[in-house]
């Protein structure tokens, strides 16, 4: 397997990716920046979408905001949501198909064998390299 060199991060960005991945530890907001993906919306679409309350998806964003993950315009008395930094998709695949594999292997784990009847080896059983 290959590996890669370590990175020498210093304490100032070592806490950028705490905040960041603080930031993402909120199903809340990865459910309202997987909403936004597709384009901008108004506050009361991503309501609508999440089907939660106006404070709670405000609180939400605010913090999304904060983080440099999304931006916002106002037109008129709406405001607009979108996607500030797109590598956060990046991010999320990373971590789901690392996920993906994980649970394909403790389920490999936990597939059954047979067991080899004296003198007789199933098809299943060689294969499984029992």
């Amino acid at each position: 397997m290959k590996t890669t060199p370590q990175l020498a991060l210093s304490s100032a960005m070592t806490e950028l990716i705490a905040q960041r991945f603080r930031l993402l530890g909120e199903p809340m907001r990865l459910r309202i920046l997987q909403v936004l993906e597709p384009g901008e919306l108004p506050v009361t679409e991503i309501v609508n979408a999440l089907q939660s309350s106006q404070p709670n998806i405000s609180r939400h964003l605010q913090a999304l905001l904060q983080g440099g993950l999304i931006s916002r315009r106002r037109e008129g008395l709406n405001i607009f949501y979108s996607i500030a930094d797109p590598m956060v998709f990046k991010l999320c695949q990373l971590v789901c198909s690392s996920a993906t594999e994980q649970t394909r292997a403790r389920l490999a784990e936990l597939e059954p064998r047979t067991i080899p009847q004296k003198g007789k080896l199933s098809r299943r059983t060689i294969l499984a390299g029992t």
